[in-house]
């Protein structure tokens, strides 16, 4: 009968690789400062309309680190009045820029295949995100036809438990809905 063991040197070695690929991704991780964040979150809000209405809103996001970037997925569901329900669903990757903290949307390829950002001169949304202490936030910046501007901040600043939520709806310096919530960590 042969006996198949691993020599011990073997074994020493095929433990340090482990050990140090598991450090190396644990490395990896730490240095992207959305590992925080990382996570899905739920809940649900009134929004405050500019005539002082408030729409019932339920909202989820997941979060996730990609490479030394990131992906943010969200869902809202308003509650219409008539009880009809409506949903709007968005996924954007968000890539390092060459300033620290500060991160650009890839939201399409160009011809060589790199990804881009939306043209806001073609009425397409102009993104971009940040992270600053405890909060990342996401702005979209869209131009009318007129030469106008709305802008969209989403602020998801960490908590023990989940994120608070603040989301505003500027139109040429007008507030036009607010939110303020909490989402709970799933």
């Amino acid at each position: 009968m042969i006996s198949l063991r691993w020599p011990t040197f073997w074994l020493g070695m095929l433990t340090a690789l482990v050990l140090s690929a598991t450090a190396w991704a644990a490395g990896a991780d730490e240095d992207n400062p959305i590992v925080p964040f990382v996570g899905n979150y739920v809940g649900s809000a009134e929004v405050l309309s500019v005539d002082g209405g408030r729409i019932p809103r339920d909202m989820s996001v997941s979060i996730r680190a990609v490479d030394d970037g990131f992906t943010v997925q969200w869902t809202s569901i308003t509650h219409k009045p008539d009880g009809r329900l409506k949903e709007k669903s968005y996924s954007i990757d968000f890539k390092p820029s060459e300033r620290g903290g500060i991160y650009s949307a890839a939201m399409r390829r160009n011809v060589f295949g790199h990804e881009v950002q939306l043209d806001p001169m073609k009425g397409e949304p102009f993104v971009w995100g940040r992270i600053h202490d405890q909060t990342l936030t996401i702005y979209s910046l869209f131009v009318d036809e007129q030469g106008g501007y709305e802008l969209q901040q989403f602020d998801r600043t960490l908590t023990e438990d989940g994120l608070v939520l603040e989301f505003t709806n500027l139109r040429n310096g007008d507030k036009q809905r607010s939110v303020a919530t909490f989402l709970k960590r799933q």
